[in-house]
C-alpha cells in the first residue's frame, strides 16, 4: 500500500462508527481464517506445521475476539453518530478478502500463500496503526495483533524454504499472480456495479420522459373511451 493512500486511509478511519464496523468486519476474516489454519493442521502429516498451524490459529481467534471487542465498544459509544459507509476494498482484512484454500498434501502452495497474506497484512495493519493515531485503544490494538503478524511471515517464508526448497520460488510468483488476479476481479466487479448503475440512472432520465411522450401523443389518437356524462346521456331512453 503505497504512501498515496496515507491520507485516504486517514479519512476511511477518522469516523468512530466506520471504525468500528471496519474492525468488526477484521474480526469475521480473522476467525475465518483461524478456522481454515485449523483445518490445514488436521490435514498436514507435518508434524512441525501442524504445531505452527494450530499456533498461527490460535493467533487469528485472538486478533478476532480483540478487533471484535475494540469494534462493539466503538459502535456503543457512537452509534448515534450514524452508520457510516463501509469502503471495503480501501481498507481489506488480512486475507486481502481472499479465502485461504487448504487441500490435502498442500502444505507449499499454503505456505506461499499465507506468507503473502502476511506480509500485506503487516503492511496493511501498520498503515492502520498510523492513521488511528487519534485512537489510542484502537492503535494498541494494531500494534499487539503487529507482532504476530511479523512471527507469521517470519515462520511461513523459513517453513516453505524447508518444505520445497527448489520450488518455493516459482511457488512465491504463483501466488502473486492469483493474488492479483483476484484483485483485478474485485476491482472490475467494482467497476461492472459502478457503471450498471450509471447507466441504469441514465436510462431512467433520457428514455422514461420519451416513452411517456409517445403515451402521450398515442392517447391522443385513441377513441374515447367511457365517460359518466354520455352513460347518463344514453339512459334516458328505453334502451
Amino acid at each position: 500500500m503505497g504512501l498515496w493512500l496515507n491520507p485516504i486511509q486517514n479519512w476511511v478511519w477518522r469516523d468512530p462508527v466506520r471504525r468500528g464496523y471496519r474492525l468488526l468486519r477484521f474480526a469475521e476474516v480473522e476467525a475465518d481464517g483461524g478456522r481454515d489454519l485449523a483445518r490445514a493442521a488436521e490435514l498436514t502429516p507435518d508434524v512441525k506445521l501442524r504445531r505452527l498451524y494450530l499456533r498461527h490459529a490460535a493467533d487469528e481467534q485472538r486478533h478476532s475476539d480483540m478487533f471484535r471487542r475494540r469494534g462493539t465498544e466503538l459502535l456503543r459509544e457512537h452509534r448515534k453518530a450514524g452508520e457510516g459507509w463501509e469502503p471495503n476494498w480501501l481498507a481489506p482484512g488480512e486475507r486481502g478478502l481472499d479465502d485461504v484454500t487448504v487441500e490435502p498434501g498442500g502444505d507449499a502452495p499454503l505456505l506461499a500463500f499465507l506468507h503473502l497474506s502476511e506480509a500485506a497484512a503487516a503492511r496493511s495493519f501498520g498503515v492502520y496503526h498510523r492513521a488511528v493515531a487519534h485512537d489510542g485503544e484502537t492503535r494498541n490494538v494494531f500494534g499487539q495483533i503487529l507482532k504476530d503478524e511479523n512471527f507469521h511471515m517470519t515462520y511461513t517464508r523459513h517453513e516453505l524454504g524447508r518444505v520445497a526448497p527448489k520450488k518455493q520460488g516459482w511457488l512465491l510468483w504463483k501466488a502473486r499472480l492469483g493474488r492479483l488476479w483476484k484483485g483485478y476481479l474485485r476491482i472490475a466487479v467494482a467497476i461492472g456495479g459502478a457503471m450498471g448503475s450509471i447507466i441504469l440512472t441514465l436510462q431512467y432520465f433520457i428514455l422514461m420522459p420519451v416513452f411517456a411522450l409517445i403515451v402521450k401523443r398515442a392517447e391522443r389518437s385513441e377513441p374515447e373511451g367511457w365517460s359518466p356524462a354520455r352513460d347518463r346521456k344514453d339512459m334516458k331512453g328505453q334502451y
